[in-house]
Parts: structure tokens; C-alpha cells; sequence
């Protein structure tokens, strides 16, 4: 029960976050046109201020785990592969495909991940998570741009080059590799007994401090306002297929080959607590409005980023159950 009331904690702000941009719509406080243009600020300007912050935040690069990281990278590559033919079967709309491809991978690491890492381990775990981030990100980001650019509506024509355009400009991947560039410089100077640090710029770092911090609520307020519960009847199928992979089929894989392989000789605690926040977790919000901006299917991605979020206070609560039972968190 104390796992469940955990994992029920964890999700339960973000739904009524989302309920409230829901009502603030139909009380037509918020309409369409408020939504799109707060959305592309979210991913624009507020979400690479959080990734910049968060990256900026990591004290020390040198004491990562190469073999964990390596290990989620090559556990993405195959949640991507396997995901991507039965995207190309679960749905014919080219728009829908890259955003319930999307839905396989692209978990809520920032926002859910990382606090929850610290309860299923505390600092130790939280710490782990938070390197991990610095190579995760940037990936997910990588992949969510390919995953949106192959089902583009121009009758399956892929331009590499196009592709890689849009890595390069991608607001969130830019807001981390510049979190990493400063980062980089801030090691140097500590090399050099330097003592001056981005944060020394009071003005400058308390606003990356409110940007960072107005992400997640208006990211959420903006969801719940394009929120349709119309929209369930047309998109059940895809709805189904993209709940199942996220809280399903991934963590089962991700946590499964991770536990039966390499516990205890490679990976202990604090290893799984950040393979639950990545493997366990819902649909990114962020996916919304990069699929708004990509010309995707935003709708379905709304959808899925609220019923994974539902759906994933169980798939938290049994994977935290049974690694608890297996031996991990003791």
C-alpha cells in the first residue's frame, strides 16, 4: 500500500494540473489560439531553460557509470526498433505513427523521473538519475525528432539531411548542449582556481530560475487545455497500443533484462531507481508540443501523455513491488 499511496503521490498533481487546464478552457478562461502560442513558449523557451539548469546543476561528471549509461542507451535503441514496425501496423496515419513511436521511448524523466528515483533511493539514487540525464536527454530528444520527421504527410519521403536539420535546431537539444558547454567551463575554471560561476550572475541565474520553474505547471495547464475527451472514441486504438508500450511492454524489458543479467554483479539500488524512472514513467509532456511544432498528431499525443500518466501510478507501484520482492531496494 505504501508503494501504491507513492506512486499514486507522484502522478496525482500532474492529472489535476491537467484537470485544470481542462476546466480553465471550458470556462473559457484559456481558448485554442492561447494554447498553440503558450505551447510553442514551453518549447521554445521554458523547457531548454529546465534542461540548461538541470545539466548545470550535475557537480560532478567524472564519477559517471559509463556501463548504466551504456545500458539504457542500448536499451532505448531496442525499445525504438522493435516499437517502430508495430507503429507502422497499429495505426495507417502517418501523422500518428512518429507520435506512438514517440510513446514508446520518450518517458517523463525530468519531471517524474528524477523525484522519483530519490524515493525509491534517496540522494544516491536522485544522483545517479540526474548523470544519467546529461546523456539521456539529448537522445530521447534525437530520437523523438526522427521518430516525427519519418511520418511526416509527404508520402514517406526522408531527407537525411532535413533530419538532421532539425536535431541541430531542436529548442531542447540546444537548452543541454549548452547546459553541457557551460558545464565543461565550469570544470575548467575549477581546474584553473577560477571561483567565478554562472550563478555568480545573480540577475542572469534567477531567471533561468523562473523559466525553469514556470515549465512544468504551464506546460501541464496548456495539455489539460487542448485536452479533448472527444477525441477517446477516434484515437482508441492508438490510445491502447501507446498506454500499452509505455507501462507495459517497456518496462518489462527495460527493468526485466536489467534484473535477470546484471543483478547484482553490474547494476544494485540506486542503478534501478533510475532505470524505474525511465523505463516506468509516462509520456513526456514535452512530446505535445514538439509533435504541435513537427506537424504531428499533438491531439494523440495529449492523450497519450494523460493516460500513460494514469495508467502509469500501477505500473510504478508493481515495478517497485517487485523489485522491492526480488532483492533491489532493501
Amino acid at each position: 500500500m505504501e508503494s501504491f499511496m507513492f506512486a499514486v503521490n507522484a502522478v496525482l498533481p500532474i492529472i489535476l494540473m491537467v484537470a485544470l487546464g481542462y476546466t480553465l478552457k471550458k470556462t473559457g478562461f484559456v481558448n485554442e489560439s492561447f494554447a498553440k502560442m503558450a505551447n510553442r513558449i514551453v518549447f521554445r523557451v521554458l523547457l531548454p531553460a529546465m534542461l540548461f539548469l538541470n545539466i548545470y546543476k550535475i557537480e560532478d561528471m567524472g564519477s559517471i557509470d559509463l556501463f548504466y549509461i551504456f545500458y539504457v542507451m542500448a536499451a532505448l535503441l531496442i525499445i525504438f526498433l522493435v516499437a517502430l514496425p508495430l507503429c507502422l501496423l497499429l495505426t495507417k496515419k502517418a501523422e500518428r505513427r512518429g507520435v506512438l513511436l514517440q510513446a514508446a521511448y520518450r518517458s517523463n524523466y525530468a519531471l517524474i523521473g528524477l523525484p522519483l528515483a530519490q524515493s525509491l533511493y534517496g540522494e544516491e539514487g536522485v544522483m545517479i538519475a540526474t548523470l544519467l540525464s546529461a546523456v539521456i536527454i539529448p537522445i530521447l530528444n534525437i530520437l523523438a525528432v526522427i521518430s516525427l520527421s519519418l511520418f511526416r504527410e509527404d508520402h514517406g519521403k526522408v531527407s537525411v539531411k532535413k533530419i538532421l536539420l532539425e536535431i541541430v535546431k531542436n529548442p531542447l537539444i540546444l537548452g543541454v548542449v549548452a547546459g553541457l558547454a557551460v558545464l565543461g567551463i565550469r570544470a575548467l575554471f575549477t581546474q584553473w582556481g577560477i571561483s567565478f560561476r554562472l550563478s555568480s550572475v545573480t540577475p542572469l541565474y534567477t531567471v533561468l530560475g523562473y523559466l525553469s520553474s514556470t515549465a512544468t505547471p504551464l506546460s501541464l495547464l496548456v495539455l489539460g487545455a487542448q485536452f479533448e475527451f472527444s477525441a477517446v472514441a477516434a484515437l482508441k486504438r492508438e490510445i491502447i497500443a501507446g498506454v500499452l508500450l509505455r507501462t507495459v511492454i517497456v518496462p518489462a524489458i527495460g527493468l526485466g533484462i536489467a534484473y535477470f543479467f546484471f543483478f547484482p554483479s553490474h547494476f544494485y539500488g540506486a542503478h534501478f531507481a533510475a532505470f524505474v524512472a525511465m523505463f516506468a514513467t509516462p509520456v513526456a509532456v514535452s512530446s505535445v508540443p514538439m509533435a504541435q511544432e513537427m506537424n504531428s498528431d499533438a491531439i494523440l499525443a495529449g492523450q497519450l501523455v494523460v493516460w500513460t500518466t494514469i495508467a502509469s501510478a500501477f505500473s510504478v507501484f508493481l515495478a517497485a513491488l517487485l523489485l522491492k520482492s526480488g532483492g533491489v531496494f532493501v
